[in-house]
């Protein structure tokens, strides 16, 4: 290590920037986020450089002249950012006779020391440095970096700090540290990350109450999570990041392995998509769903982090309702993260835009798991201008097509199969409504697979511009 990595405080603290330009800009902001004052040494200022020191209430100085080398007098720090080999050796030079650190923007051979890529959660600061070796790998990983940290981190390192004397007076040295790893792995850290603030405060109340009583284990706490259509790549943050904490995961089979690949490697994986045996129709899937449910209670009792992974999003027909009521009355800690759900990332991916100007003004999400139901207006369904997703239609397509038929919808209104989206081997088959349960027969489509209904499902990929005048012409 060539480099010694701290974080130097500078507020209130005089440093000079050398040079006019927009890299001597950045520099000078970056100075002036960390509460120094700046001298900006340039004979004449860039467009950023100018409106920088507008914005920095006073935190800029302006000195136009050539450098010299006691512009350096006084200085905590220095950067050189002039353009200019000679002018930038020169400052070098300068800040080392006088001891005064020193970077010179592109030559690490000239710098004391190295600004590093940073990534920023007040007060939680993550520096990336690479010894000037490779300053855009540094970037790139900062950027992977932010990606994984919560943009509430700062947040709960301010929440923390406010409560440090009071857990210092209620608890022995040999337990304050456990402590903290259960707040900071626990539902008062998903409290704060949620901006709960409220809560936050009065789960940490209970904890520390429970430690002082000698009663320090663990408590356990539920992430539902929706895990997109399929790709992992399509995972929100917040699910990635809450994967890495989780102890237990609870998936189903609409979940590919990809996905489970994102998350901590120690969690211990649990399939909870099969039937229970000797429970067929509905009573199974009744009875699988307490199955779950009591799953879930188990593993809490043992102060386990359990996330409920489900395929898209798991508040539409995905049954996380069902176990959110369940935690509710359990008084269990859950979090709920939302995911892609699968009309939504279906039909952006075979190019069909759900709603279109003229062509589609609502969108009806249903089932078609139970198609023979009265429960949908199909009516309502069977309307113009009105796009409606089937989810769970692969068994019942036939039952499905009847029933918009009879209630009016025309044998020629466009619908399109959407295929395993997101997947490898993704499929689109587009076709009209009296014909499309024959069609996903004859090619032998499989699960997962949604049913679009609608003149917008004529729309996609080689087909845009045609259909979409053919659809309007019909509209005129």
């Amino acid at each position: 290590m060539d480099y010694l990595p701290i974080f130097l405080r500078l507020e209130d603290s005089h440093t000079v920037v050398v040079g006019g330009g927009a890299v001597a800009a950045r520099k000078a902001e970056l100075l002036v986020r960390c509460g120094a004052c700046v001298t900006l040494v340039a004979p004449e200022l860039g467009r950023a450089a100018g409106e920088l020191i507008e914005k920095a209430s006073g935190r800029i100085e302006h000195l136009p002249a050539e450098f010299s080398p006691e512009q350096l007098d006084g200085a905590v720090l220095a950067i050189a950012a002039a353009g200019s080999p000679h002018v930038n050796a020169a400052v070098a030079a300068a800040a080392r006779a006088r001891c005064v650190p020193v970077n010179v923007a592109d030559e690490p051979r000239l710098s004391s020391f190295i600004l590093p890529a940073v990534v920023d959660r007040s007060p939680v600061i993550v520096a990336v440095g690479t010894e000037g070796h490779a300053p855009v790998l540094a970037r790139r990983l900062r950027g992977q970096l932010e990606a994984l940290l919560p943009t509430r981190l700062g947040a709960l390192a301010r929440f923390a700090g406010l409560r440090r004397r009071a857990v210092h007076e209620s608890l022995p040295p040999s337990e304050r540290r456990p402590f903290w790893e259960r707040i900071f792995r626990g539902p008062v850290s998903a409290a704060v990350l949620a901006g709960n603030a409220s809560a936050a405060e009065a789960l940490f109340a209970q904890e520390l109450a429970s430690s002082r009583a000698g009663g320090g284990r663990p408590r356990g706490e539920v992430y539902l999570i929706g895990a997109g259509p399929g790709d992992p790549d399509l995972l929100t943050l917040r699910a990635l990041q809450l994967l890495q904490e989780a102890d237990i995961i609870l998936y189903d089979r609409l979940v590919c392995a990809g996905v489970l690949e994102r998350a901590r490697r120690e969690a211990e994986r649990v399939f909870v998509g099969k039937e229970l045996p000797g429970s067929p129709g509905d009573e199974a899937d009744v009875n699988a769903q307490e199955h779950i449910h009591e799953l879930m209670a188990r593993y809490v009792e043992r102060g386990l982090k359990v996330v409920r992974l489900k395929g898209g999003d798991p508040f539409i027909f995905g049954r996380g309702g069902e176990e959110a009521e369940f935690l509710e009355r359990r008084g269990i800690p859950f979090t709920v993260v939302p995911g892609i759900t699968a009309a939504l990332a279906s039909a952006a991916c075979a190019r069909i835009p759900l709603t279109r100007r003229n062509l589609a003004g609502s969108v009806t999400l249903a089932t078609g798991h139970r198609a023979d139901s009265d429960a949908l207006d199909w009516q309502a369904l069977a309307g113009e201008k009105h796009t409606v997703v089937f989810y769970m239609s692969v068994s019942n397509m036939d039952e499905i097509v009847a029933r918009l038929l009879a209630a009016g919808a025309p044998a020629e209104r466009p619908a399109a199969v959407i295929e395993r989206a997101t997947l490898p081997g993704e499929r689109v088959l587009r076709t009209r409504l009296a014909d499309v349960a024959v069609r996903a027969r004859a090619e032998h489509v499989g699960t997962p697979a949604l049913l679009v209904i609608g003149e917008v499902a004529a729309l996609g990929v080689g087909s845009v511009v045609r259909a979409a005048a053919e659809a309007l012409r019909g509209v005129a």
